[in-house]
């Protein structure tokens, strides 16, 4: 079967389509080493039998779209640890590469997102779940570009600009993407009510509105709580289709490195996410392929 047979937009104005989950769990699960500041491109660097392996398990459980490996690939985070510029490039064309294979192998059709995360989360500390890095939106632009050209050099078929956390970010990331012309999905992360940065949703989503490269808008990475709140903002501001892919309401602790589990699962009401205008969704971080099968039960029917 070909990898998709169609845009990924397309697609999204017929019908609800199944995110994969979060990565860095299922690479755990499979017994990889995500220590230390590269994540789980680590693993990609390492390992990356392992990377294709959980993309597999995703496509397995149903997953429609495979993130790539990218999201902590940075440029000059990764010459700090030894990789030159041909090879940081040469990851994150992998990246894509080791997606692509998983969904050609797929019993289904299936589409490849180019993960591109935030300048915090190269910095391995955090502060994607802050913000207001004290950068520029043409600094933060200067840093997207070269990540986003190597990863639309290496085919895929759309970008996932994700676990945005304030307006900036978001400006740079859209004014980069309307140099390219490519397609993508923005998502930010949110906590009551707010971006991570305590901005207002509203003025972030209608930048996306405006782009006509972005395909979907909505927020990953968060709370399930916090989900319709913010899709109910981003409803009243665009009328593009949504996303939703929340983790499990756990909180990572960036000085230990570990995820901090809610007392009480926050409740996931797909259902209303859907009658809201949610058309693209999966899980972020800890929520694997068992939980992907899940979703596609009841958001897809199958």
């Amino acid at each position: 079967m070909p990898r998709a047979s169609g845009p990924l937009a397309e697609a999204l104005a017929r019908r609800t389509v199944l995110l994969d989950g979060g990565l860095s769990n299922q690479l755990a699960a499979q017994g990889c080493d995500l220590s230390g500041g590269l994540w789980t491109a680590r693993v990609l660097a390492e390992r990356p039998d392992q990377v294709e392996a959980a993309h597999t398990a995703y496509a397995r459980a149903g997953a429609e779209v495979l993130i790539t490996a990218s999201y902590q690939i940075g440029y000059e985070a990764f010459a700090a640890r030894g990789h030159d510029r041909a090879a940081t490039t040469a990851l994150l064309r992998r990246s894509v590469g080791l997606a692509a294979r998983a969904a050609d192998a797929a019993d289904h059709e299936v589409w490849v997102a180019a993960s591109v995360g935030p300048y915090g989360a190269v910095l391995a500390d955090g502060s994607e779940y802050r913000g207001r890095y004290g950068l520029s939106v043409r600094e933060l632009a200067a840093f997207h570009r070269p990540r986003i050209e190597a990863l639309l050099a290496a085919g895929p078929d759309v970008l996932a600009l994700e676990t945005i956390p304030d307006p900036d970010e978001a400006e740079a990331l859209l004014t980069v993407l309307a140099e390219t012309g490519a397609p993508a999905w923005l998502g930010l992360t949110v906590a009551a009510g707010r971006t991570r940065s305590g901005a207002p949703l509203p003025e972030t989503f209608a930048l996306a509105a405006r782009s006509p490269q972005v395909i979907a808008v909505g927020v990953n990475c968060c709370d399930p709580a916090d989900v319709l709140p913010a899709l109910e903002a981003a409803a009243a501001t665009t009328d593009k289709p949504l996303l939703a892919y929340p983790n499990d309401g756990s909180v990572w602790e960036a000085a230990t490195g570990t995820w901090h589990a809610p007392a009480t699962p926050s409740p996931w009401p797909t259902d209303a996410w859907h009658r809201t205008g949610a058309r693209l969704i999966g899980g972020c971080c800890r929520i694997g392929p068992d939980r992907i099968a899940e979703l596609g039960a009841d958001v897809l029917g199958y």
